[in-house]
């Protein structure tokens, strides 16, 4: 039987970066489906990937998405999709946690490659 799932009753939590946390939802060679939550003041490091495309999905708060050197502003129920081989990064400059869901295809389990900076 195909059982719900939520923080609570996830694959596993974790913690990245300066206090965000993520939860695995979804987690195969093919998909990977993420809800991460990110407090105010924080951003991840500027990095792609050579194979999965994300999709990036605004539950609360607001981001900004920098893709390619280009900054995108996203709100509530807005999402963008990043490509294989552009760099990118999400940050939270808002006074108020930001938590979005992250879709991978295929997932990018050994697919991250950071940019220096």
């Amino acid at each position: 039987m195909n059982e719900p799932v939520s923080r609570g009753n996830c694959l596993g939590q974790y913690k990245w970066g300066n206090d965000c946390y993520g939860w695995n939802f979804v987690n195969s060679d093919s998909i990977s489906i993420k809800q991460e939550l990110m407090p105010p003041d924080t951003a991840e490091q500027l990095h792609y990937h050579q194979k999965a495309t994300q999709f990036f999905f605004i539950l609360k708060g607001t981001a900004i998405m920098t893709i390619d050197g280009e900054e995108t502003l996203l709100k509530p129920l807005q999402g963008i999709a990043i490509k294989p081989l552009q760099k990118h990064c999400i940050s939270n400059k808002g006074g108020a946690d930001l938590e979005f869901i992250l879709y991978s295809h295929p997932s990018t389990n050994g697919d991250r490659i950071n940019c220096e900076g």
